[in-house]
């Protein structure tokens, strides 16, 4: 049985990792660390976990094996620091860094310290997106050569009723905006997803922005992807879409089509499907989170000392390239007035 700490207790630790670590076989939640008192206090109330900490240094002392970084963005470079000091492996949540810098440094720290380092794109574990990486491995559909990945949607809305309820700015997705907008925070999982389908590199990207909201960032974004086995992947995604609307929708779509046939998954119609010249396959759908095979793949890493599925600090670091390059480059264009 490994101790895993939890480094950061907000909300993606409280609806996905929390409870997920808890039920996986293997794995003990035996700590967890948040600066804040009360947000640490709620957690361990929520959770049962006796062991709380607001001192990073004592949360790392506590006898743990390995720990999980659920923090802002902006803090896991910190994190990751200290975790690597006390001797730690670390699974810790997307995007790995603020930029490619923090990212390099993390992986040469744990390349350093002989420690594995694995970056949290929970997506690859979804039964429907293993399934795609085998399609595609079999050749079901021919070679692979055009990519659509669609996650648009209003990242909750760009209002929300406080207490007494009158309308405020949502603060969510004002620090997911401020931390770089929906390609940096959300779009490294399609780019992920796109390497870990087709087994080939990114060797060229071109992106393309729409502000329809005061941040620096575009809030909706496409971005354009060459792969070195001649596919092209492109991944559209936004935090704008229905923003403002009463009854929001959204769409998230994988589209993969190959020489040979198609292959699509549409998660608010529930279809996974293949179509080829032999017919059409209906798949079983599933959705597109998986954090239990995530925590699965990171108990038998702990165990093992290895693992050929979790994604690693290095699969961050491209991640984060492409997504930070591609939204400053529109940043900075937008700045100078140019068109969008």
């Amino acid at each position: 049985m490994k101790r895993i700490g939890l480094m950061g207790c907000g909300t993606v630790a409280n609806y996905g990792h929390l409870p997920t670590i808890l039920e996986t076989p293997g794995l003990q939640l035996a700590a967890l660390f948040d600066p804040d008192a009360g947000r640490l206090r709620a957690a361990q109330e929520k959770f049962g976990i006796a062991d709380g900490y607001t001192d990073a240094e004592a949360f790392l002392a506590s006898g743990l094996d390995a720990v999980t970084i659920t923090s802002p963005a902006p803090c896991h470079i910190g994190n990751v620091r200290d975790a690597l000091r006390h001797g730690k492996d670390i699974l810790c949540e997307k995007p790995l860094g603020m930029d490619e810098a923090e990212c390099a440094e993390m992986a040469d720290l744990a390349r350093a310290a002989g420690k594995m380092l694995f970056t949290g794109f929970d997506y690859r574990f979804s039964p429907a997106s293993l399934k795609i990486r085998e399609l595609i491995r079999a050749g079901a559909i021919g070679e692979a050569r055009s990519l659509r990945l669609i996650y648009i949607w209003n990242n909750h809305g760009k209002y929300q009723r406080d207490a007494a309820g009158n309308l405020v700015l949502n603060e969510r997705r004002v620090g997911r905006m401020l931390e770089g907008g929906p390609m940096v925070d959300c779009g490294v999982h399609q780019i992920d997803l796109a390497r870990f389908w087709l087994g080939s590199e990114v060797t060229g990207w071109q992106a393309a922005g729409a502000w329809l909201d005061a941040y620096d960032a575009p809030d909706h974004m496409y971005l354009h992807m060459d792969h070195a086995s001649g596919a092209h992947t492109m991944v559209e995604i936004s935090y704008s879409y229905c923003y403002t609307a009463k009854e929001p929708i959204n769409q998230f779509v994988y589209e993969l089509i190959g020489t040979e046939g198609v292959i699509r998954y549409d998660r608010n119609a529930k279809l996974f499907e293949m179509r080829t010249a032999a017919g059409t396959t209906v798949m079983p759908f599933s959705p597109e989170k998986n954090f239990a095979g995530m925590y699965q793949a990171f108990a038998d890493a702990l165990e093992t000392g290895s693992s050929d599925t979790l994604p690693t600090a290095e699969d961050g670091l491209v991640a984060a390239r492409i997504s930070r390059s591609a939204t400053d480059t529109l940043i900075a264009k937008h700045r100078e007035g140019a068109p969008r």
